[in-house]
């Protein structure tokens, strides 16, 4: 096909996958040839400090896999390594596109980086279309009756879930037909975009029944691994959230929550973008946290003396995830055994965790610190010696993680009572100072 024939152009981002592919399945019924492409973004790759990224090879295998389905139909994914708006300006360049697709995304770097692709497609004529895809409902679908959104969980999930019964769920087929045929081309290696090879391994998302259906009576214990490990492939698409909806509605109401609590925080981020760096309430950014440098690094090594939380840390640096009950104790006792700002917390499982999603991450250290929305009360303060004996009582997950000599020999770093104390008068200092 020569250039200087018409074509629409498909984005990927955050939806690796053909089926139910809201944007891509658009594309493909507008009539004209669809060149389906993807860009290794510099501006978010280069903010990356350890080339060992288990993300970046997902997403690198995720691609290949991607692009090998698309080669089947006889056509390609083309690939791109660099800044989407230089990119874009090559694309229009090189081929006569009448408009682009992409499926939308809601956090503020991103929402950014699109304002800028619009602005130059409208400067060149260029049409585009944008379409929900990654959350069942967005940030504006859910609101109360006076339009403002929602900042407790439990009356954002009933709304939630009536108007899932009103609408229901539709699911989009994407035919692989009308697609751009053009010669295939090398694919980057990981280390051509500056990464190493880690030891995960993409392989397309099983949703595992009979694990769902015992999700609410295992979810809580480490040593079980009742967790779905769903959401690396929610994170970058992988997987559909209304194939998993469908699911969860079939099969575990507690999983449903979970799902709704992923949508809740990306509403959050959405109406309050300020939480990125802000506590959701304000008066807790009067807090004198105490930020010790060397508390901070036993914490991040899984040093603390705490096996259930020195556990969950070596997990972490080793696999590059954490079962959620532990998730919650260790974010509680950085930011209230230690008093360590939530921010630290908050970047170092975003430098660590598998499936790192800004909202939901943000949303869970805000809950844990106390300063988000619907958050933990600040005296609520686990102790670890209890969250152990209620989920962890024959240590069979910090025996897996932590050596005879790590859980025997490490005297605790701080005091239970006295650093619950000392967090509960720090706390109340700060908000009433605040008033």
């Amino acid at each position: 096909m020569d250039s200087a024939s018409p074509i629409h152009i498909f984005w990927f981002r955050r939806d690796l996958r053909i089926e139910d592919n809201v944007g891509l399945s658009e594309a493909l019924k507008d009539g004209l040839p669809v060149l389906p492409i993807f860009i290794f973004d510099t501006d978010i790759l280069s903010r990356l400090e350890d080339p060992y990224d288990r993300r970046v090879d997902f997403i690198h295998q995720a691609v290949a896999a991607l692009k090998a389905s698309f080669q089947k139909s006889g056509s390609s994914l083309k690939v791109f390594h660099g800044n989407p708006l230089a990119i874009f300006k090559d694309l229009i360049a090189e081929y006569r596109v009448e408009k682009v697709y992409w499926n939308r995304d809601y956090e503020p770097d991103a929402l950014k980086r699109d304002q800028e692709i619009i602005s130059l497609l409208e400067n060149d004529q260029i049409k585009w279309k944008s379409f929900k895809d990654q959350v069942i409902f967005e940030g504006n679908e859910v609101l109360k009756s006076n339009g403002q959104p929602y900042t407790v969980y439990t009356p954002y999930a009933k709304r939630w879930r009536a108007k899932l019964d009103q609408e229901g769920l539709d699911f989009h087929l994407a035919k692989l037909e009308n697609l751009l045929t053009f010669g295939d081309e090398p694919y980057f290696s990981l280390e051509e975009l500056g990464f190493q090879k880690t030891d995960m391994e993409y392989s397309e998302p099983i949703l595992d029944l009979e694990q769902i259906q015992q999700y609410d009576k295992l979810r809580d214990y480490p040593a079980q691994d009742g967790s779905t490990k769903i959401g690396i492939h929610l994170r970058f698409g992988t997987i559909s959230i209304r194939e998993c909806v469908k699911v969860a509605l079939e099969n575990n109401a507690t999983w449903l929550s979970e799902l709704i609590w992923r949508e809740f925080f990306m509403q959050i981020l959405y109406h309050f973008p300020r939480v990125v760096h802000e506590s959701f309430k304000r008066e807790y950014d009067q807090i004198a946290w105490r930020n010790n440098p060397a508390e901070f690094a036993l914490w991040c090594a899984g040093e603390t003396g705490y096996p259930l939380v020195d556990a969950g840390m070596r997990e972490l640096n080793s696999t590059g995830f954490m079962h959620n009950r532990v998730r919650m104790l260790v974010a509680s006792f950085l930011a209230k055994h230690l008093l360590i700002d939530w921010r630290w917390g908050e970047a170092y499982f975003a430098s660590k965790l598998n499936d790192y999603e800004l909202a939901s991450n943000n949303g869970n250290w805000q809950w844990a610190a106390g300063c988000g929305c619907d958050a933990a009360p600040y005296f609520r303060i686990f102790n670890p010696s209890i969250q152990q004996q209620k989920f962890d009582r024959q240590t069979e997950y910090i025996h897996k993680w932590l050596d005879e000599k790590a859980y025997t020999a490490v005297s605790p770093m701080v005091d239970h009572g006295f650093a619950r104390e000392r967090a509960i008068a720090t706390y109340k200092k700060g908000l009433t100072a605040a008033k």
